[in-house]
C-alpha cells in the first residue's frame, strides 16, 4: 500500500508492466497506476496529462491480447483519467476511445481490439459510480458521459444485431450496456438496445447478461418519465410468459428467476406511472397477473424455487400507489385490485404451507431457516394487505378455517389448516382485532383442531398468544384455550410457543386468571421440576407466574410462592454446602435466575399498570410485600452462597440481579431490605470489587435519592465503594475496565439524583476527578463513554457545589489536556461526539478558565498532534471558545479537527465520516 501511494510509483509501475513479467507483477503495476490517478490526481502536472493518456492507450493495446486481469486494471486507470479530465481538458473522451480502438494498429487483431474497447467502455461508468469526485464535478461528468452515449449505443446495437458476432462478444456488449444504463440516460435513448436485450433472452448463452442489462435499465429512477417507452416494454415482458412456463415445467430455476426479476423490476419501479395511464389499465393488469404467477410459482421455497420472494415488495408498492390517488380514482382501482389482493392472500397462504413431513425432514437446517424467514416475510405482507382488504380478510380466513374444520372430508392436510391459522395469526399479532366479529368463532374452533404435528401445534399456540389482548376483553373465552396451552407446556418441542403464549395470557389477562391460578401454578411447577424447558423458557415461565401471582390475595401469593420456591431453596441450601465446581455453578445461576425473573414481574402495587379502574378493584395491600418476605427469608442463604462464590463474577452478577430486578419492580416497597442489602454489598465489595455490585448501588441511588429515612445506609455504602474504588485506581485499574465503567456511571447518577453527596467530607472529590481523567484514556469504548458522561454531569455543578468548583479550578486544565489528547489521535474516532460534549460543557460552565487553559496547552510543540500548524491550532481554539450555544456545531468542529490531527482530512478513507 505504501509503495503504491509513494511518488516512486510513477516510475516503477511502468517498469512492472514490461513484457516478460508474470501477470501478478504486471497487475500490481497497473493497480499502482490506477491508485495514483484516482486518489492523487492533484500530483500530476497538467502538461503531463496527454503523455499519460498516450502511454495508457499504448499499454492497453499491448495487453488487449495479453492478461485479462491486467487489461481490466489498465482500462480502469484510463477511465479514472478520463473522469478527471472530462469535459474541460478531454471533451470527447468516449468518442476518442472508440476512434482509437477502431483504427488498425498493425499489432493487435480486430477481435482483441474490440474486446479491449468493450472492457474500457464497461469500466468507465463503473469507475464513475465508485469515484470520489466532488458533488459539483459528479453532476458535470455524468452529464458529459450521458451525451457521449450517442457514440457508444449504435456500436453496441450493431455488434448485437450482427449474426457473425461471437456469443462471448455479445455477452460483453450486454454487460457494457448494463453498465451505461445506470448513468440515468433517458430511456428513449436506450429503447432500441432494450428491445434488443429482450430478444437476447431467447439465447441461453446471453440470458444472464441480458437480464442484468434489462433490470438495470428498467430500475433507473429517471425511467418513469418516459411512459410511452415503458408502455412498449409491457408487451415485451408479456411475450416471456411461454418461456417462463416452460422453465417452470423443466425445473429451470435460473431462467424463471431471471424473467421474474425483469417483470418485478418493471412493475415495482413504475406501478404509479402505469396506474396513471388509465387507458392502458388492462395491459398493466396483465403484467400484475404475470407477477402473481411468479408469486405463486409451483414448488417449495427455497428448495424447489427461489423466485417468489422477489415479488413480495411489488405488492407493497402497488398498494401504496393505489392509496396515493385521490378518492375517486382510488375507488375505481380498489374495485379492480381488491379481487387481485384476495387472490394474492390465497397464493401467499399456499406458499406458506409446509411441505410433506418426509420432504421437510430431508431439508437441511439452513433450508429450514430460510423457509422460516420466508414465512415471516409472507406474514408481514399479509399484515400490510389488511389495510386494503380490512375486516373482510379476517372473515374470509375464518370461513375457510371453519369449512376445513367442520368438513367430513378426511383428506385435508394439517399443512392447509396450519397455513390458514398462520395467516390469521399474522394479522392478529399487529392489528387490533378486538372489534372483529369472527374472533369468538375462531376461539371456538381452535379446540376442534386435530393437533397431530409440532408445526401445527406451534401455530395454534402463537395464534392464541396473538389473541391475548382480545381474551383480556372477553375473559369468558379464556377457558376455551387455556387447557390447550397448559397441555402444550409439557411438550419440549413446543417450548418456545407454549411458554411465550402463557406469558402473554398472564400479562394481558391477569385480572381474570385467579380462578385458574392453582392449575397454572401446578402445571408450571411440574414442568419446571421435570426440567422440560431450556433455561430461557424457564425464565419466561417464572415471569408469567410473576404476572399471575400479582393479582392474588397476599395469603394466596405467599402459599403459592412457598410451594413454588421451596424446592429451589432446598436445592440451593444443598449447593451452598458443596465445594464449588462447574456443574453446581450452572445450577446456582439457574436458581438465582428463576428467582430474579419471578421478582421482575411480581408487582402487587401494579406500578406498571394501565388498568387504573381494575387496580382500584383489587384489595389494598396491608403489611409487607410478599417479595420482601421471601427475600428476607432467603437472604442469609444468598449470603452463604455468595461467601463461597465471591470470586466468581457470574454468580455475583446473578445474586445482584435478584435484588436489582426486585428494586426496579418494587420501587419504594423495597425500603425494608435497604439496610441489610447495603451491609451485604459493602462486605462483598470490600472483599472483591465487582461491577454488578456497583450497578445495583446505582439503582438504589436512583430510587431512594429523595427518601431521607432510607438514604443514610445507601450514602454510607456509596462513600465506602468510592473509597475502595479509588484505592483500586492507585493499584492500577487497567485490568478492571468493567468496574471503572460502572463506577463512572454510579458517579454520574449520584450527581444527577443526589449531588449533595459530593459535599461530604469523606468524599475525595479531587481523587474522583483524577480517576475520571484516567478513565478517559481507556481503550474500551463503554468505559470512555461513561467517563465522558461523568464529566458532562460534573462540570455544570461547579457553581452550586464548592468542592466541585474548587477541583475544576485546580485540575480542569488536566481534563482539557486529556480531552485534546483523545481528539488528537489517542482515542477512537467513534468517541469524538463525547469529547466534543466535554469541551462544550467546559466552555459553558468554566469559560474564563478555558480561555487561559486552551492558550497554555496549545502552546506545547506537537500537541495535540505533530501534523498541526500553529494557524490550525489557533483557529480551532477560537472556534471552541466562540461556540457556547450549539452542541451540534461543536461536534462537527471536533470531527473536522480530529481528521486534521490524524492526517486524514480530505482523504477518500474519511469521505463518509
Amino acid at each position: 500500500m505504501q509503495a503504491q501511494i509513494s511518488p516512486q510509483a510513477w516510475q516503477f509501475s511502468w517498469q512492472l508492466l514490461n513484457g516478460g513479467k508474470v501477470p501478478e507483477i504486471q497487475y500490481f503495476g497497473a493497480s499502482a497506476l490506477h491508485i495514483k490517478i484516482s486518489r492523487y490526481w492533484g500530483d500530476i502536472p497538467a502538461e503531463q496529462y496527454e503523455s499519460l493518456k498516450s502511454q495508457l492507450f499504448a499499454q492497453i493495446s499491448v495487453f488487449a491480447s495479453g492478461s485479462k486481469i491486467v487489461l481490466t486494471r489498465l482500462c480502469v486507470a484510463l477511465a479514472s483519467l478520463a473522469l478527471n479530465t472530462m469535459p474541460d481538458t478531454w471533451p470527447h473522451a468516449v468518442s476518442d476511445m472508440v476512434r482509437v480502438f477502431q483504427k488498425e494498429d498493425g499489432q493487435t487483431d480486430g477481435g482483441s481490439r474490440c474486446l479491449a474497447l468493450l472492457e474500457l467502455l464497461t469500466v468507465l461508468p463503473e469507475e464513475f459510480q465508485t469515484s470520489r469526485l466532488p458533488p459539483y464535478r459528479k453532476g458535470i461528468v455524468r452529464c458529459s458521459l450521458a451525451q457521449e452515449c450517442t457514440c457508444v449505443f449504435p456500436l453496441l446495437r450493431q455488434l448485437l444485431e450482427q449474426s457473425d458476432t461471437p456469443g462471448f462478444v455479445k455477452q460483453k456488449v450486454l454487460k457494457c450496456f448494463s453498465s451505461w444504463a445506470q448513468l440515468e440516460i433517458p430511456l428513449t435513448e436506450c429503447e432500441e438496445l432494450t428491445l434488443a436485450a429482450f430478444s437476447a433472452l431467447r439465447d441461453p448463452e446471453l440470458f444472464d447478461s441480458a437480464v442484468e442489462a434489462l433490470v438495470n435499465t428498467i430500475s433507473q429512477p429517471d425511467a418513469q418519465r418516459y411512459v410511452n417507452t415503458l408502455l412498449k416494454l409491457i408487451p415485451q415482458a408479456m411475450s416471456l410468459q411461454d418461456q417462463l412456463h416452460q422453465a417452470v415445467q423443466n425445473g429451470d430455476l435460473e431462467t424463471s428467476h431471471g424473467i421474474c426479476r425483469i417483470v418485478v423490476a418493471l412493475g415495482e419501479n413504475h406501478s404509479r406511472a402505469f396506474l396513471d395511464q388509465v387507458d392502458h389499465w388492462q395491459s398493466f393488469l396483465a403484467l400484475v397477473n404475470m407477477i402473481m404467477f411468479c408469486t405463486g410459482i409451483p414448488g417449495h421455497y427455497p428448495v424447489n424455487e427461489t423466485t417468489s420472494s422477489l415479488t413480495l415488495t411489488f405488492w407493497y408498492s402497488l398498494q401504496d400507489d393505489i392509496f396515493s390517488f385521490e378518492a375517486e380514482k382510488q375507488a375505481v382501482y380498489l374495485q379492480v385490485y381488491r379481487p387481485v389482493y384476495f387472490q394474492l392472500v390465497d397464493v401467499l397462504l399456499q406458499k406458506a404451507q409446509f411441505p410433506a413431513d418426509e420432504e421437510y425432514a430431508s431439508w437441511s437446517s439452513d433450508e429450514k431457516e430460510q423457509f422460516r424467514i420466508y414465512r415471516v416475510d409472507i406474514s408481514d405482507t399479509l399484515m400490510y394487505v389488511y389495510e386494503m382488504l380490512g375486516a373482510e380478510l379476517l372473515s374470509n380466513l375464518y370461513d375457510k378455517i371453519g369449512r376445513l374444520l367442520t368438513s367430513s372430508d378426511q383428506s385435508t392436510s394439517w399443512q392447509h389448516t396450519e397455513a390458514l391459522l398462520y395467516g390469521f395469526q399474522s394479522i392478529a399479532e399487529t392489528i387490533d382485532v378486538n372489534y372483529s366479529d369472527v374472533v369468538p368463532g375462531l376461539i371456538g374452533l381452535i379446540p376442534r383442531i386435530n393437533i397431530n404435528n409440532v408445526q401445527l401445534a406451534d401455530t395454534v399456540m402463537f395464534t392464541i398468544g396473538a389473541l391475548a389482548e382480545w381474551l383480556a376483553d372477553h375473559p369468558v373465552m379464556i377457558s376455551k384455550v387455556l387447557p390447550l396451552v397448559l397441555h402444550a407446556l409439557g411438550n419440549p418441542e413446543l417450548s418456545v410457543s407454549s411458554v411465550s403464549t402463557l406469558k402473554k395470557i398472564c400479562r394481558e389477562c391477569k385480572y381474570d386468571l385467579p380462578p385458574y391460578a392453582a392449575n397454572i401454578v401446578a402445571v408450571s411447577q411440574e414442568v419446571l421440576l421435570k426440567q422440560i424447558h431450556k433455561t430461557s423458557q424457564c425464565m419466561w415461565l417464572m415471569q408469567a407466574l410473576g404476572f399471575l401471582l400479582s393479582v392474588l390475595q397476599v395469603e394466596d401469593i405467599l402459599s403459592n410462592l412457598h410451594s413454588l420456591i421451596t424446592p429451589y431453596i432446598q436445592q440451593l441450601e444443598k449447593l451452598a454446602d458443596e465445594t464449588p465446581n462447574p456443574s453446581n455453578k450452572v445450577a446456582i445461576i439457574h436458581i438465582l435466575g428463576l428467582l430474579s425473573n419471578l421478582f421482575t414481574t411480581l408487582d402487587i402495587s401494579h406500578h406498571d399498570d394501565d388498568h387504573e379502574a381494575e387496580v382500584k378493584k383489587l384489595p389494598v395491600v396491608q403489611g409487607p410485600n410478599p417479595v420482601i418476605l421471601v427475600l428476607q427469608q432467603v437472604f442469609q442463604l444468598i449470603r452463604k452462597v455468595l461467601s463461597t462464590w465471591l470470586n466468581d463474577a457470574q454468580v455475583v452478577e446473578a445474586v445482584c440481579a435478584i435484588f436489582e430486578k426486585s428494586v426496579k419492580t418494587l420501587l419504594d416497597d423495597f425500603a425494608p431490605m435497604v439496610p441489610q442489602l447495603c451491609e451485604m454489598l459493602g462486605q462483598m465489595y470490600s472483599t472483591i470489587p465487582q461491577a454488578s455490585a456497583i450497578d445495583l448501588i446505582r439503582q438504589l441511588v436512583h430510587i431512594f435519592a429523595n427518601e431521607p429515612v432510607h438514604f443514610p445506609p445507601i450514602k454510607s455504602l456509596f462513600l465506602l465503594v468510592t473509597s475502595l474504588t479509588l484505592s483500586l485506581f492507585q493499584q492500577g485499574p487497567r485490568d478492571h475496565p468493567d468496574i471503572v465503567d460502572s463506577f463512572m456511571q454510579l458517579l454520574a447518577q449520584a450527581l444527577r439524583r443526589k449531588s449533595c453527596l459530593f459535599l461530604s467530607s469523606e468524599l475525595d472529590v479531587k481523587a474522583v476527578f483524577q480517576c475520571g481523567v484516567i478513565s478517559l484514556k481507556f481503550p474500551e469504548a463503554p468505559t470512555v463513554k461513561s467517563s465522558c458522561n461523568f464529566f458532562i454531569e460534573f462540570l455544570p455543578r461547579c457553581g452550586e457545589l464548592a468542592p466541585v468548583g474548587q477541583v475544576v479550578h485546580e485540575e480542569g486544565k488536566i481534563l482539557l489536556q486529556a480531552t485534546l489528547e483523545g481528539i488528537g489521535g489517542q482515542a477512537s474516532r467513534n468517541h469524538m461526539d463525547h469529547f466534543a460534549d466535554i469541551l462544550f460543557s467546559l466552555n459553558k460552565n468554566c469559560f474564563a478558565y478555558l480561555v487561559v487553559w486552551l492558550k497554555e496547552v496549545m502552546q506545547q510543540d506537537g500537541f495535540p498532534s505533530q501534523r498541526l500548524t500553529r494557524e490550525q491550532k489557533d483557529n480551532f481554539s477560537q472556534q471552541v471558545v466562540r461556540e457556547r450555544v450549539n452542541k451540534r456545531r461543536m461536534r462537527d468542529m471536533v470531527k473536522e479537527f480530529t481528521l486534521l490531527c490524524r492526517g486524514l482530512h480530505g482523504t477518500e478513507y474519511t469521505a463518509d465520516y
